[in-house]
């Protein structure tokens, strides 16, 4: 049988392409390698919470607090573009096919009107876009290499910049391509720049939100 080693021919070689995640969010069925945009509708459309990753459905990895935050963030910027009508802000089952063989779901996604087709909501399930801003909050099972190779298909495919929301550290990175990067702390404010002038988040107050607990 013929080999070349630039092709995956195991399980382990395809989780090192997804950048080393965990081996159990990887789908089994359909075939590695084999899924198509269709099989990620099917399994959505059954609760699941996949990507497709160059024909492999993976799920997404989630917790609780992540959602918390993401909730928040999409809420703040919800609130923003009422008095801003610069476009469309969505959630993380808002899956989006950002390349040929690449749907990605951020956690929070901002789409201007310029890049929506038609200035209008998209009717697919799973449209051809590409956001001005994709922003991910880290997860427990998300790993550097995964979230690197998000980064590089994120700004390949022409998004403008990139925020990765880190929990434990209490800090956020913001992405202006793929390496370039300026790390805000809980003591500092994270500016929607030229993507949503005007919008300021302090970041004391977004990661408060963890710190919340109910009195009488």
């Amino acid at each position: 049988m013929s080999t070349n080693a630039a092709v995956a021919s195991n399980f382990s070689d395809i989780l090192a392409d997804l950048g080393n995640i965990p081996a159990q969010r990887v789908r089994t069925e359909p075939r590695p390698g084999s899924a198509t945009i269709d099989d990620l509708l099917r399994v959505n459309g059954q609760g699941g919470m996949c990507e497709l990753v160059d024909g492999v459905l993976v799920d997404k990895a989630m917790g609780w607090r992540e959602s918390l935050i993401a909730s928040l963030v999409c809420e703040l910027l919800r609130q923003f573009l009422r008095t801003h009508d610069l476009g469309l802000v969505a959630g993380p089952d808002g899956f989006i096919r950002i390349l040929k063989s690449q749907v990605r779901g951020p956690d929070v996604t901002f789409v201007s009107w310029d890049r929506l087709p038609g200035g209008k909501v998209p009717q697919e399930r799973v449209p051809e876009l590409v956001p001005d801003l994709a922003i991910d909050v880290l997860s427990e099972g998300n790993t550097y290499g995964e979230m690197a190779r998000k980064r590089r298909e994120y700004f390949h495919a022409g998004v403008r910049q990139v925020w990765m929301i880190d929990l434990d550290y209490r800090t956020v990175a913001v992405y202006s391509d793929i390496t370039q990067y300026e790390l805000l702390d809980e003591t500092q404010t994270l500016s929607g720049g030229d993507i949503l002038p005007g919008l300021e988040i302090p970041l004391s107050e977004l990661f408060g939100e963890l710190d919340r607990t109910h009195t009488e």
